[in-house]
């Protein structure tokens, strides 16, 4: 089989102005990662993949798999959990729990999302923990994230606070904070509750520390993080129209910076790029040769409805390449994958998806099999084939 590759040019995605290409974010974070949900379009890796202290924003890895075992069974959403002496123990951000409570699982969530208490993710992680400590959840913390293809992960505690090996990329924080939105739907507005009095305790200490959530943005979550080392950080999200926009930076100097940075590059990821629609699924998009079938091609269309993200200021087209080994042979089944649409516009990462079979093509008979012979013959022995050897 040879790998055969068809050029094109997508039609139906050309704007009107000038540029090449989006202006390119220039973020003063350390690392950070922006990534557009509803196309899977990255549209910002600095250091991505670098593990880094992610101080707070830790808490989702927990939040997550405690999302999981409520699903499950578990955990009961109302269920009163103890408070243990180490829990009780964490300073920094805090529930300010002591070990005579029993709090509802359903609290815990909210002291972990809004109030960002160290001790209330500490008291999940012990209710989850294979041997009731805070550091066997942490491994089961690590073990969970590789699963769902966070390799740059790793976990000393539930929470974040300041340990050797505690690290993550901000790519891993994406990919979390994707899961999050599209696993727990149900569960995802508690991100946006942006104040939470838990009886009364403290109430300088009620409000979410997400800079967006008020601002009109479309922002809805997700965590805030800061330690000395890590500095100020955000894993954020926001939503405007049906885009989604999924964001993660650390490394910044302060908290009004943190809030600067975050809104800026909201207001980027939705007013430098727009969505278009490409083609539907079923759209014949190239045709393969077949090899023994009872019809000499197969149409490739992409799986699902195609939407690109598109700089506002890009010229006009979208390049595109389809790239299967042909001839296929027979029997091909609808829907069965045979190739790949490599798509590439300037200014962002290459897009890779896959091609499928438009319709069956059964095994030919006898006629199918005298074509194919005449096929291989022509290959061997026509016009061109003397000039080919030549050059091989």
């Amino acid at each position: 089989m040879i790998m055969s590759t068809i050029r094109f040019v997508i039609l139906g995605v050309s704007l009107s102005a000038t540029a090449a290409f989006a202006q390119t974010f220039d973020t003063r974070a350390t690392a950070a990662y922006v990534f557009d949900q509803t196309t899977g379009t990255v549209l910002l890796a600095k250091n991505e993949d670098i593990p880094l202290p992610p101080a707070s924003m830790s808490k989702l890895m927990t939040v997550y798999m405690a999302f999981e075992a409520v699903t499950d069974g578990r955990l009961v959403i109302d269920e009163l959990l103890p408070v243990s002496a180490h829990a009780a123990g964490y300073a920094g951000s805090s529930m300010f729990l002591d070990t005579t409570d029993r709090v509802s699982v359903e609290d815990l969530l909210r002291g972990v999302i809004v109030l960002s208490g160290n001790d209330a993710s500490a008291v999940l992680a012990e209710a989850l923990s294979p041997d009731g400590t805070e550091a066997g959840f942490a491994r089961m913390m690590t073990q969970r994230a590789q699963q769902m293809g966070m390799m740059n992960s790793s976990f000393a505690n539930s929470n974040g606070w300041p340990a050797a090996g505690h690290r993550m990329s901000m790519e891993d924080l994406g990919i979390l904070a994707d899961r999050i939105i599209s696993d727990f739907p149900t569960f995802y507005p508690l991100f946006a509750e942006t104040e939470f009095a838990f009886d009364n305790r403290v109430p300088s200490n009620s409000r979410n520390r997400n800079p967006l959530l008020t601002l009109g943005i479309g922002a809805d979550g997700l965590k805030t993080g800061h330690t000395q080392e890590a500095g100020y950080g955000l894993v954020g999200s926001a939503k405007q129209g049906d885009r989604r926009v999924i964001f993660v930076i650390t490394g910044l100097e302060s908290q009004s910076d943190r809030a600067e940075e975050a809104e800026k590059l909201v207001n980027w990821a939705f007013r430098q790029f727009a969505q278009k629609d490409v083609a539907r699924a079923g759209t014949r998009i190239a045709e393969a040769d077949v090899w023994m079938g009872d019809a000499p091609t197969v149409g490739l269309t992409v799986a699902d409805d195609l939407s690109l993200l598109v700089p506002i200021l890009n010229q006009g087209e979208v390049n595109a390449e389809v790239v299967f080994a042909g001839p296929i042979t027979a029997p091909i089944t609808a829907g069965q994958q045979l190739g790949e649409l490599v798509v590439s516009l300037d200014g962002l990462p290459q897009k890779r998806l896959p091609l499928v079979a438009d319709a069956d093509v059964a095994r030919g008979g006898f006629s199918a099999r005298l074509r194919t012979a005449a096929y291989v013959l022509w290959q061997k022995f026509g016009p061109g084939a003397e000039q080919a050897a030549e050059g091989a």
